[in-house]
This record gives C-alpha cells, sequence and structure tokens, in this order.
C-alpha cells in the first residue's frame, strides 16, 4: 500500500495526470514514423520514378510502377511495417515529378491554373502506388520467412 501511495504522489508532485497512457501513447507514435526508413523511401522512389519514367514505351506508367518497386523493395530491406514512410515518400516524389514534368508541356497554361490538382492527381497515385508495392513486399517477405 505504501508504494502505491509513494507513486500516486510522485507522479501529483511532476504534474502529470497520466503517467502509462501518455508514453504508451508517445510510444506508439514514436513507432508510427521514423526518419531513416521516410529518407530511405524517399531516395528510393525518387530513383523509382527516374527511372520508371526513362522507359520509352511505358511513359508515365513507368513511374508509378517505378514508384511501386521502391515501396517494395523497402519492405524487403526493413524489417517492421513502414507503410506511412513509404506512402508519404511516394506522395512527395510523384507530386513534385507530376509538376515538373507537366511545366514543360504546351499545356503549361491549364497547369498554371490547376497546378494543386495536378499535384493532388499525382500525390494520390503516388502513395497508392507506394503502398501497393510495399503491401506486396511484405507479403512476399512474410510467405519466405514463414516456417512450413
Amino acid at each position: 500500500m505504501r508504494r502505491r501511495e509513494s507513486t500516486a504522489d510522485a507522479e501529483q508532485a511532476d504534474g502529470s495526470t497520466g503517467g502509462r497512457s501518455w508514453f504508451g501513447l508517445r510510444g506508439r507514435i514514436r513507432g508510427l514514423f521514423s526518419i531513416r526508413p521516410f529518407l530511405l523511401a524517399l531516395v528510393l522512389s525518387t530513383v523509382g520514378l527516374v527511372v520508371g519514367g526513362s522507359v520509352p514505351v511505358i511513359g508515365v506508367a513507368g513511374r508509378f510502377l517505378g514508384i511501386a518497386v521502391a515501396g517494395f523493395v523497402l519492405a524487403i530491406v526493413w524489417s517492421t511495417r513502414r507503410y506511412a514512410e513509404a506512402g508519404l515518400a511516394g506522395a512527395l516524389v510523384a507530386g513534385f515529378g507530376f509538376v515538373l514534368s507537366s511545366l514543360v508541356t504546351p499545356l503549361f497554361p491549364v497547369v498554371a491554373e490547376y497546378g494543386v490538382q495536378v499535384a493532388g492527381i499525382g500525390t494520390t497515385a503516388g502513395s497508392v502506388a507506394a503502398f501497393l508495392g510495399h503491401y506486396l513486399g511484405r507479403d512476399l517477405r512474410a510467405g519466405v520467412t514463414q516456417e512450413l
């Protein structure tokens, strides 16, 4: 009994109202997003966008295929779930690439007027491609590492 009272007194002295629940939530938030996998996903997505976009026959679809492959590689390399990092990196790279590619087209006046919508289409497609690639990579990793 004495030990419980001293712990409660210490929490009240610190001014914290729910120490355990706050640190549990903090740990969950910390586990949700990490900078190292995000930077790796950003580099992989950029490389995937450039390499996929350089294939002349596939065209724009190759960019998104490259971002999906980047999410797939991230899932193979990293052992934990990194959907947030893969999705954000895919969205940023695809949105930026979509806007940059539309600046050199004859449709520049349309893009100047509807730039936010164009970037929104790119970010949505990039994040979906990254999520799908990451999901497939995690599925393959689970299938390879699972015991028979």
